[in-house]
């Protein structure tokens, strides 16, 4: 039986408000400021940008798993003190040397070339939707509350949504989430397509993590190719996306771990991927 995640010893780049850790293939990454519904701080982002250059960076890390403590993901950006230097030295020192650590952090650049859960509970608006739209399978909370309130408080939503989420889900649903800025909850945004399931709430983090664990037993190189024509094709022709299909593909099917998994089904056994 595999421990809970929050059992596991924290990685060194964890921050006061941002818990990492690792069993194995997979990082999970807690947003830990549960006081302040984990809205987002230079804290988090820090370590948050530190983690998932942690699992683009490690060969044998094959998937993250983002959440929030407290039964709460993310209420979005702490208005009042977003640009308030950190306590910690080692974190003001990061935030100083990780350019656009901010964006990095808020999954808007440089995302990780593997897959990335979320487990979702409680609020998860505003910065925190933009996080969930950020990662590429989702699961929600039955009391899980989402939404892009940005436009009701005359701001904009700087993390990407913008351009994401009509991409990612019907366009007269993206434009009512974006131009209304109305909360949806954890079923409305199932029905939507913006998150993949609803579980019974305090279960996102479980299922999440069983997730993770069926995409690391896939070949690593098959997992990260299907994202990779994923995102280098968005908007292309078909035609032209096909190219660059088939110049990933035919990489992978020539792999090693091509010829393991065909060599494990025939010996009708589990098989032993290298990423190779």
């Amino acid at each position: 039986m595999t421990e809970h995640p929050t059992e596991a010893p924290l990685l060194p780049l964890s921050t006061p408000h941002c818990a990492v850790r690792r069993q194995g293939p997979i990082v999970t990454v807690e947003m830990d400021r549960p006081e302040a519904r984990n809205a987002l701080s230079t804290d988090m982002l820090v370590g948050m940008a530190d983690a998932f250059a942690y699992i683009a960076a490690e060969p044998e890390v094959r998937v993250g798993v983002l959440t929030g403590a407290g039964g709460v993901f993310c209420a979005g950006a702490d208005l009042k003190g977003m640009g308030r230097p950190s306590d910690d030295p080692r974190v003001r020192a990061r935030a100083a040397e990780i350019e656009d650590f901010h964006w990095k952090g808020l999954l808007r650049q440089d995302r990780p070339p593997k897959p990335l859960v979320s487990a979702v509970e409680g609020p998860a608006v505003a910065g925190g939707t933009e996080l969930v739209v950020g990662t590429d399978v989702r699961i929600a909370g039955e009391g899980a509350v989402l939404g892009l309130y940005e436009a009701r408080r005359g701001l904009f939503p700087m993390g990407g949504c913008a351009i994401r989420v009509p991409r990612q889900i019907p366009y007269a649903h993206a434009m009512e989430m974006l131009l209304t800025g109305r909360s949806y909850t954890a079923r409305e945004a199932a029905d939507i397509g913006l998150v993949t399931r609803v579980v019974p709430d305090g279960g996102a983090l479980e299922e999440a993590m069983r997730v993770a664990h069926r995409i690391a037993a896939c070949g690593p190189l098959a997992v990260q190719a299907v994202l990779r024509v994923h995102r280098e094709t968005e908007g292309m022709p078909e035609e032209e996306a096909l190219k660059v299909s088939d110049a990933v593909g035919w990489e992978v099917m020539a792999s090693q771990d091509a010829k393991e998994g065909a060599r494990a089904f025939a010996e009708k056994r589990a098989p032993t991927f290298t990423g190779e």
